[in-house]
């Protein structure tokens, strides 16, 4: 089969390098990646602008550099790059989790949903980096091994409007890891949101930033999962309909005759 392989950490990430040379395994790979960082881009998709892709010399797999965002990548490669239309998407591997709300700003789960949209299923992927912990490298092999797992599970098996994201806990090795829950998506509300710098030139600056405590993290979501050393594998859905309000609305709103 074809699979298509993209991220937001840029087309010289080690992640994307390490899943991309996995995926062999199970068909023919081709990457279509940012030429840079697109973290947090979420799901902007270039209209204006022209997109270029150059080919990466010296890849196990044919590999292209985009000058778009991880949205653009799934199309340009979906439609220009694959010899075939991808029988799947693998977005990542990102470079620290993406979990909770952080999904709604995430460039790798954005890959992910563009891919659902023009119907290739697909699957986001992330290694749960502990940053400022040295002692421990990053486990690219472990997240590869899980995401070959739910490829083979799982392709054939997601409904045309869902995609899987899988953050993996990075751990020194598969023995340390305490297994795979299937987890809902968390909440992940930040303290410390907006940080203010004074600059004795320009006057008042602002950073956004803030701090959250995975102390706080609901039983049975994906940061939950995380935080207690298992791998999290959360089904989304790009329907966003409010199922249980629709009842509410209909009888509040429909039943109104207009005046």
């Amino acid at each position: 089969m074809q699979i298509l392989v993209t991220n937001d950490d840029g087309v010289e990430s080690p992640g994307i390098v390490n899943v991309a040379e996995a995926l062999r395994e199970l068909g023919d790979v081709v990457v279509v990646a940012p030429d840079g960082d697109r973290s947090a881009i979420s799901h902007r998709v270039t209209f204006r602008d022209p997109v270029e892709i150059a080919p990466v010399r010296g890849r196990s797999v044919p590999t292209y550099s985009c000058s778009g965002t991880p949205a653009d990548c799934v199309i340009l490669g979906a439609y220009e790059a694959c010899d075939d239309f991808p029988a799947l998407l693998v977005s990542g591997i990102n470079c620290g989790a993406n979990l909770g709300d952080d999904i709604n700003y995430s460039g790798t789960v954005a890959a992910a949903i563009e891919a659902s949209i023009i119907g290739i299923p697909s699957i986001a992927v992330s290694l749960a980096i502990q940053w400022g912990n040295r002692e421990i490298p990053f486990n690219w092999q472990l997240a590869s091994d899980l995401t070959l797992r739910l490829v083979r599970e799982w392709r054939t098996r997601l409904p045309q409007t869902s995609f899987l994201n899988l953050n993996v806990p990075n751990v020194l090795d598969a023995t340390s890891l305490r297994g795979i829950r299937v987890t809902r998506q968390g909440r992940k509300r930040y303290e410390e949101r907006l940080l203010r710098e004074e600059d004795g030139a320009r006057g008042a600056m602002f950073r956004i930033s803030g701090r959250y405590d995975m102390r706080t993290a609901e039983i049975g979501t994906d940061l939950e999962a995380v935080r207690e050393g298992y791998a999290s594998v959360t089904p989304i859905s790009i329907d966003r309909t409010d199922d249980s309000l629709l009842p509410l609305l209909r009888d509040e709103l429909e039943a109104t005759t207009p005046t």
